[in-house]
Parts: C-alpha cells; sequence; structure tokens
C-alpha cells in the first residue's frame, strides 16, 4: 500500500511540476503577456482553491468516496490542459486555466485525505509515514522540471500537453486504489452536519484560528515564488554577460534543485514536530522564505552571483515543506476522521485560495510597479518580499500562544 501511495503522490506532483514554474516565462516570452496579466492568470489557482478544496472535501466527507471524487477532478483537469496549450489570448487563458484549477486544486487535498486513510486503514503511523510518502511527490517535481527543461519545452506549449496527459493517468490510477468511505448519516445530525460544515468549528478555537490566519499569509509568499521565479531567471538572458549562462538555458534545472532540498527537509519533519513543535517549525519556515527572497536579490548568474541562487534553492526545502506539509499534519492530529477531507480541503482553501489570490495580485502589482521599458527591478522586487516574509515571523512568533507536548505529535488520529 506504501508504495502505491508513493505513485499516486509522484504523478499528482508531476503534473503540478510539469507547467506551475515554467508557465509565467512561457506567457511573458512567448505569449508577449504583461505581468499582471500573468499574475491574472495564476491568480486562478488561488480563485479556485477559495472555493473548491473545502466544497469538494465536504463532497468527499459526505456522498461520493475521496478516489472517486480525485479520478472525476484529475480528467476535467486534464481535458482543460490540452485546451490551454491552443491558448494565447490573456482572457481566454484566465477561463480556460480557471476551469483547470478548479478541478485540480481539490486533488492536493483529496490526496493526503486518500493517504491519511489508507495508513490509518494500515495501522501505519501517519507522522512517521506521511512524509516518506509526499517525498516521492517531490520527487515528481523534479523529474517533471528537469524534462521539460531538458527538453527545451520551458517557452513551449508542449508542457501543458505533457501536464495534461499525465492527468488522465492518474484518474486512470485513481480507480484502483481502495474506497474511501464517507461518513455515516445520523439522524440528530446538526443542520451544519448535514451541509458538511463542521471543519469550520475549528475557527471557534482561537488557536486555530490564528493558524489558519498565518497559513493564508504565508500562502502569499508561496505563491509569488511559483510566478515569478522562473521569468526572474530569465530576464538574465537580456543581459549580455549572461546570455548564453546554464542559468538562462537551464533556468528550470537550477529551480529544481529547490524541490530536491525538499526531499531532505520532508524527512526531517517528523523528528521537528515531535521535537519542537508546530510553533517552531512555522517560524522556522517564514525565516526561510525570507532568505529564499534575499538570495534571490543578491543572485546572478556570475560565479559568486550563483551561490546566492543556489543557497535560495536550498532554503526553499525549508520554507515550503515546514509550512505546508507540517501544517497539513498538524491539521490531522487537530480533527477527527469524520471531517477529515472537510479540514484538510479548508486548509488548501486558505493556503491555495485566498493566499494565492492575494500574492497573485500583489506580486503582478508589484512586479509591473518596478518594470520600466521591459526591464524589471528584481533586486527590489525580492527585498520587498523578504522584507513581508520577515515581518511574519516576527508576528507569528510574538502572537501564536502554542506550548508543545512531544508526545502529542506521535499520537495521530487515524
Amino acid at each position: 500500500m506504501k508504495n502505491r501511495l508513493k505513485v499516486l503522490s509522484f504523478l499528482q506532483y508531476f503534473i503540478w511540476g510539469a507547467w506551475v514554474v515554467t508557465f509565467g516565462a512561457y506567457m511573458i516570452r512567448t505569449l508577449g503577456f504583461t505581468g499582471m496579466q500573468v499574475g491574472d492568470v495564476y491568480s486562478t489557482k488561488g480563485l479556485a482553491a477559495i472555493i473548491m478544496p473545502g466544497l469538494l472535501g465536504i463532497v468527499a466527507d459526505k456522498w461520493v468516496p475521496a478516489n472517486r471524487l480525485y479520478a472525476l477532478c484529475h480528467t476535467i483537469s486534464g481535458l482543460a490542459l490540452f485546451f490551454a496549450a491552443q491558448v494565447n489570448e490573456p482572457a481566454v487563458m484566465f477561463w480556460v486555466m480557471l476551469v483547470n484549477m478548479m478541478m485540480f486544486m481539490p486533488t492536493m487535498a483529496l490526496s493526503n485525505t486518500i493517504t491519511y486513510f489508507c495508513l490509518g486503514k494500515a495501522g501505519l503511523d501517519t507522522v512517521a509515514n506521511f512524509p516518506r510518502i509526499r517525498v516521492f511527490g517531490t520527487a515528481g517535481f523534479i523529474v517533471a522540471m528537469w524534462s521539460i527543461s531538458l527538453l527545451h519545452f520551458e517557452l513551449s506549449n508542449v508542457q501543458l500537453y505533457i501536464a495534461g496527459t499525465a492527468s488522465i493517468l492518474l484518474a486512470l490510477y485513481a480507480l484502483t486504489l481502495p474506497t474511501v468511505p464517507t461518513a455515516e448519516r445520523s439522524a440528530n445530525q446538526s443542520l451544519a452536519s448535514r451541509f458538511g460544515l463542521d471543519a469550520f468549528v475549528l475557527f471557534k478555537r482561537p488557536q486555530m484560528a490564528l493558524f489558519f490566519l498565518f497559513a493564508m499569509l504565508l500562502g502569499v509568499v508561496l505563491q509569488v515564488t511559483n510566478t515569478f521565479g522562473n521569468p526572474f531567471l530569465h530576464d538574465f538572458a537580456s543581459q549580455p554577460q549572461y546570455a548564453d549562462s546554464l542559468v538562462v538555458q537551464y533556468p528550470s534545472m537550477l529551480l529544481s534543485m529547490s524541490q530536491i532540498s525538499e526531499i531532505f527537509f520532508i524527512m526531517a519533519i517528523p523528528f521537528m514536530l515531535r521535537k519542537f513543535g508546530i510553533k517552531t517549525v512555522m517560524v522556522i519556515s517564514m525565516l526561510a522564505w525570507t532568505l529564499r527572497f534575499g538570495f534571490f536579490a543578491i543572485g546572478n548568474p556570475s560565479p559568486m552571483g550563483m551561490v546566492w541562487l543556489l543557497l535560495s534553492m536550498v532554503v526553499y526545502g525549508c520554507a515550503f515543506d515546514f509550512f505546508n506539509i507540517s501544517g497539513s499534519i498538524y491539521i490531522e492530529k487537530e480533527v477527527s476522521p469524520q471531517i477529515r477531507a472537510s479540514a484538510q480541503g479548508l486548509f488548501m482553501t486558505i493556503v491555495n485560495g485566498l493566499g494565492a489570490f492575494v500574492g497573485a495580485k500583489a506580486s503582478g502589482a508589484i512586479v509591473d510597479h518596478y518594470t520600466v521599458s521591459g526591464t524589471r527591478d528584481w533586486h527590489t522586487i525580492w527585498m520587498i518580499f523578504a522584507a513581508y516574509a520577515l515581518t511574519l515571523a516576527i508576528v507569528f512568533s510574538l502572537g501564536f500562544r502554542y506550548k508543545h507536548v512531544p508526545q502529542e505529535m506521535a499520537q495521530v488520529r487515524h
């Protein structure tokens, strides 16, 4: 079962890695979109995630087995990607990618739900085993990025065809997994329970409400790096001394160092959560985001500048995993199995919905503001994002009240 779940995770993030990092450069350099137009297209991720993960999480909890709903979502998402490959108008691209994102974003939470259920059914410890399975998702992301880069598809619509094909294959594979049962209905259910709104009671707990607030604010920075990391590296081509550098020729391969870094940090999550607790792990993540953007601000393809770019890739693994994956495990610990899918969907909505939407709009506006005659002032842009992440770390460390009990993280509900 663990091996089957590793395949699920690999394909889930292979689809994501095939286009999410390189699509911005394709739209800017091949289709001629502006920074704001690119931000608008990427904001579809946030718009979709505001509604769909939570909504389909409720559907999976109440009515349709999670793996079957997962398969349906990937089928529609794959077809949308095929259509997007033929689009070259900003307005049309926005709507097509909105359909794609409305179907893809719920699958990230649903894949967690399926994995947690299968691990629990097999009597396996979630904290210990989930990161070992999720690391194969990172491997899938890396393989996709390297494939797109080595085949020189970064500025081509072929990346969308590859992602769409993988999505259809994953839909078929999901149907072979164990059926995740829906929650049993009770005659004395509350109205909120009947409509699947149980997970929203988490907001009544101040600690959880504050956790979700900062999760949303961190979702902003995650969107920034996904949208503009690749265009930033491609822009070095406009400087003659860097035009033939490996950074310009294979930017996705450099960015994939971020995912390679993830592999090591994912494996450290069980120890970090048990030893230090979610608050310390989240603060470390925020500080790592600060370094990620700070190193981008001073990095370039020169020998010394490459050191800073590589360091930015290294700290990304800590920034992403210590927030995204640790947060998912923390949510799993805090909720009952009856609202597992709803709670994971709510977390996805907060991070990749509200946070991503704000991040896409704000980052697009900032990039355009610091663009003069087609030249972007990346140093200033990245320093603004670094200051934002540092501010989050300071406020969170002062405001989030959490007393860590080491034994608690070893007792994750199944």
